[in-house]
């Protein structure tokens, strides 16, 4: 039995290309991003990955970025549940904000406390700690019972919904936490053992179409 799980972050977004804080706003994916989602599928297809459930969160980036996954591997049709716990954090007064202009009117450093600390929260939004406070349950009660039945997930979300289970998959800490980034599109796979604990992991390669 595989215990087989996949951690993908959504490819480039719109905002993302402008350099918007986006978090639950809900723009669609860039160019980029469409093919970074499809190399994501190449490379998880040329791995020998498939997936019997599917994950993702209420925001379209995330969702397109999985239907994009899936194509590539030959099965769209798999089953896919879509859970708002795993949307990204909500920046409150930040969203919509180019992050350069943001920087200007508070300072630097305090948009790097909002953005990368554990435990501050921006003015109207969530701190990474909320999100792990979403998330986590999300994970114990749905996703992991699955995979530690011999079903393989893949989990299509966003940077800090991932980053929230990677802490608990990685038993990181929120000391070390700040230092963690999830790129975009770049697949991360998890063999569990049958106690839940991570027995390896693996960062694929992105595979891009030949031009």
């Amino acid at each position: 039995m595989d215990r087989i799980l996949v951690l993908l972050r959504h490819g480039q977004s719109e905002w993302n290309h402008k350099n918007l804080f986006t978090g639950w706003k809900d723009p669609d994916l860039t160019l980029k991003g469409v093919e970074e989602a499809r190399a994501a599928g190449r490379c998880l297809k040329a791995h020998g990955y498939f997936f019997n459930r599917a994950f993702t969160s209420n925001l379209v980036r995330a969702q397109h970025t999985l239907q994009l996954v899936l194509a590539e591997l030959g099965t769209p049709y798999i089953e896919v549940i879509r859970d708002r716990a795993l949307n990204e954090r909500d920046y409150g007064v930040l969203c919509g904000l180019n992050k350069d202009d943001a920087i200007r009117k508070w300072g630097g450093e305090q948009v790097e406390l909002w953005r990368r600390s554990y435990d501050v929260r921006p003015p109207g939004g969530e701190s990474l700690k909320d999100a792990v406070a979403r998330v986590l349950p999300c994970y114990c009660q749905r996703i992991l019972p699955l995979v530690l039945g011999g079903q393989r997930v893949i989990v299509a979300a966003h940077g800090n919904s991932l980053r929230a289970l990677v802490m608990v998959l990685d038993c990181l800490t929120p000391e070390t936490i700040p230092e963690l980034e999830i790129r975009t599109g770049v697949p991360l796979v998890y063999r569990l053992r049958t106690d839940s604990t991570v027995a390896a992991k693996e960062t694929l390669p992105m595979i891009y179409a030949q031009p």
